[in-house]
């Protein structure tokens, strides 16, 4: 009997332990988050850069919108300091342009990564290994290195400053490919054949019984494609050049062009920019928690 209680003694306390590092790792990513929106609901920019650096920072003076929606209240609201991010820049168009150009790369990729990817799997054809290895080698060069060349191609074909130069060179990926082909590869055969059997064509075991199953896998692909596309800055800002077309993270740059620098409209144009990201993630999390147990993506 006391060995038991001792052993379940060192268990609770294991637990505990346990439970108290998970929550400072926690309160460690929490951190930029928290201090991100407190210092949005801080109307006093005097105030915000006088706590920079300290604990006190993430108690703000007062709560305000103001570095939102501005101040409508001000003797002068047209004044650019009494204006907040959405009545300083067209913020409505930014947001546009990333969720539509972000939105389309996503759905088209899930498309076009999974397709080749279940090609790969089921399909047996000399060469086959060789263009496996072929894709997994191609996630190890950086995007930076065939920038200039890309930026040559779509110059050449017209697509500069517009939506299509955006997209179409974001659709396809190895990295998504290889996780769809690592999915699809330990996909039960017996589906497929009983499929066959009663006439169906490879496209429709594709889009009537691989896809429907592929919820975990598909999740986890959207969550980080959606999270490589959102904050998306250097493809953007090398092929836009007017506001028609650019994304957030490249319209953001206007505040760092702004001397005095304006904190409170940074911070609340950045927290504008992470609200979608937790929304998706929250959908989501059922399905992106599954794949990452059942396929051990890191």
């Amino acid at each position: 009997m006391a060995q038991q209680r001792s052993l379940k003694r060192v268990k609770i306390f294991d637990k505990v332990i346990g439970y108290f590092l998970l929550t400072l790792l926690a309160l460690f990513f929490l951190f930029p988050l928290v201090y991100m929106v407190s210092t949005s609901l801080n109307p006093d920019e005097r105030d915000i850069v006088n706590k920079m650096g300290s604990v006190m920072a993430f108690v703000p003076k007062n709560i305000s919108l103001k570095n939102y929606i501005g101040d409508p209240d001000a003797e002068d609201p047209t004044k650019t300091e009494n204006q907040g991010v959405i009545g300083r820049m067209n913020f409505g168009r930014f947001m546009f342009n990333s969720v539509f150009i972000v939105s389309c790369t996503v759905l088209a990729g899930l498309l076009v990564n999974s397709m080749l990817a279940f090609g790969l799997a089921r399909f047996s054809f000399k060469g086959r290994e060789v263009l496996v290895s072929g894709i997994v080698a191609l996630m190890i060069i950086p995007f930076e290195a065939i920038a200039i060349p890309l930026l040559w191609l779509v110059n050449n074909l017209g697509w500069l400053d517009s939506y299509q130069v955006q997209i179409i060179p974001f659709i396809a990926n190895p990295f998504y490919i290889f996780l769809f082909y690592q999915f699809f590869i330990q996909f039960p055969k017996a589906l497929e054949e009983a499929a066959l059997i009663d006439g169906a064509s490879w496209f429709k075991i594709y889009w009537k019984v691989a896809l429907p199953l592929s919820k975990p896998i598909l999740s986890s692909v959207a969550i980080l494609h959606f999270l490589m596309q959102w904050g998306f800055f250097l493809w953007p800002l090398m092929v836009t050049r007017g506001e028609e077309y650019r994304p957030l993270p490249v319209a953001m740059q206007q505040f760092f062009g702004q001397y005095p620098r304006d904190w409170g409209d940074i911070m609340a144009f950045a927290s504008m920019m992470t609200i979608p990201v937790l929304v998706l993630f929250v959908i989501l999390q059922r399905h992106f928690v599954n794949s990452v147990k059942s396929s051990g993506i890191k």
